[in-house]
């Protein structure tokens, strides 16, 4: 009797070890899964840092997706919505006012009409203007 209990622990083990060996693969197939679908569903997010005449830094972040753009200006963040009104690229809020029109960055607060920071982007051409050779 004893010698039959063995082998029946003994045939046991293996097959025990192996199904719980399966069970753990299985959860890392669903946490890869997981992981991919967290990727899928990130935001679109480009960064630029704008420099102007006197050396400030103005740092822009534009979430695509959410139709949002931070601002970081002198260790200060403003969260600004992007206005699908105006034709050229616009964010604002309640107080302050981002544009980048026409190669022309400039962030003012709206109450004072005070530009905070203005930038010309260098190598834009005017194709408003156009020359005639004769």
């Amino acid at each position: 009797m004893r010698k039959l209990l063995k082998t029946i622990i003994v045939a046991l083990i293996p097959l025990l070890t192996t199904a719980a060996c399966k069970h753990q693969s299985k959860e890392e197939e669903v946490n890869i899964e997981k992981a991919t679908d967290v990727k899928k569903n990130a935001d679109h997010i480009t960064k630029e840092v704008y420099t102007d005449d006197f050396g400030d830094q103005l740092e822009v972040a534009v979430n695509e997706t959410q139709n949002t753009v931070t601002v970081r200006l002198d260790g200060k963040t403003y969260e600004l919505k992007k206005n699908e009104e105006m034709p050229e690229f616009t964010a604002a809020d309640a107080f302050y006012q981002f544009s980048d029109v026409r190669g022309e960055v400039t962030f003012l607060k709206k109450d004072y009409n005070m530009v905070l920071f203005h930038h010309k982007k260098s190598g834009t051409s005017s194709s408003d203007t156009k020359m005639a050779s004769y």
